[in-house]
């Protein structure tokens, strides 16, 4: 987990267009840094489960989908990233929904300028600030999520 942190918070130091440094791992230390970050994830998702979701809203008292994710990644992650979803859907490298890794972000779109952002939490979820049920776990097999995938993005190799 250690490693991991280390590695987003160089990623926020080095700006979106670079990629930081990563030596090689073993299947078993990245099944372990998986294991963890799943774990962080739904201790977040506990910490504000229900929180409704408000555009421009950063706060227990209501939060957006791109807020949440930002917030996540500092509280749990100690990295900063942008605020908005189209900034965030720059970081990175893309990567195809069969390689996801916890940790990895989901992007939305359901109309050209309407985007949404979640995190992918392993087992086929992923943690987002929902517009209808505020913040919730929900399944990429969900017919609609699988209609609107846009794209997903890793910010670590």
């Amino acid at each position: 987990m250690t490693r991991f942190i280390a590695l987003l918070l160089l990623l926020s130091l080095s700006g979106c267009g670079s990629q930081p440094y990563r030596a090689a791992e073993s299947p078993a230390t990245t099944t372990e840094q998986s294991s963890e970050v799943r774990e962080s994830l739904l201790l977040q998702y506990r910490e504000w489960q229900g929180v409704p979701y408000q555009l421009g809203g950063a706060g227990k008292e209501g939060v957006d989908c791109s807020a949440f994710t930002q917030l996540t990644f500092r509280q749990r992650f100690g990295a900063a990233i942008p605020r908005t979803t189209l900034a965030q859907a720059r970081l990175g490298r893309q990567v195809e929904l069969q390689q996801l890794l916890p940790g990895d972000l989901l992007f939305y779109r359901s109309r050209v300028k309407l985007r949404h952002v979640g995190i992918y939490m392993g087992n086929g979820e992923f943690l987002h600030a929902s517009t209808s049920r505020g913040v919730m776990i929900s399944s990429l097999n969900n017919p609609y999520w699988r209609e609107h995938f846009w794209q997903a993005r890793r910010l670590t190799d």
